[in-house]
């Protein structure tokens, strides 16, 4: 059974576990991120990323161990993220107080494919 689940992490973080997981979407949080000849986010291991992982519990589990990964609420739950995420994500439209969902609803209009949805 897999689960899906928003992270804030780096790209080296991410690639470390990248073998466990199902799939996964990110996006690049750092404006002035190095980019590579096509413009896209240069392989930069520190670059701070917000990440959609569908992955096994033992997967998400290990995520939850790993310093390197922040766990955001549950998308449906009304809790809201922390100052450190909201931060992380403010450029995006992300307010203080914001849910998991808020967050994702706004990641979305750069990024669709980090949506929440169902089914």
């Amino acid at each position: 059974m897999t689960g899906k689940r928003y992270y804030l992490t780096t790209l080296g973080a991410w690639h470390r576990h990248t073998a466990r997981f199902t799939n996964s979407h990110w996006l690049a949080l750092n404006q002035a991120a190095p980019t590579d000849a096509h413009g896209d986010v240069a392989n930069d291991d520190a670059t701070p990323i917000l990440v959609l992982i569908e992955a096994d519990e033992g997967a998400h589990l290990a995520l939850e161990d790993d310093a390197a990964f922040e766990s955001l609420p549950h998308p449906l739950a009304q809790k809201p993220i922390s100052e450190a995420a909201q931060t992380a994500l403010a450029a995006y439209g992300v307010a203080p107080g914001a849910t998991t969902f808020d967050a994702a609803e706004a990641v979305a209009r750069v990024h669709p494919l980090l949506r929440h949805r169902v089914f």
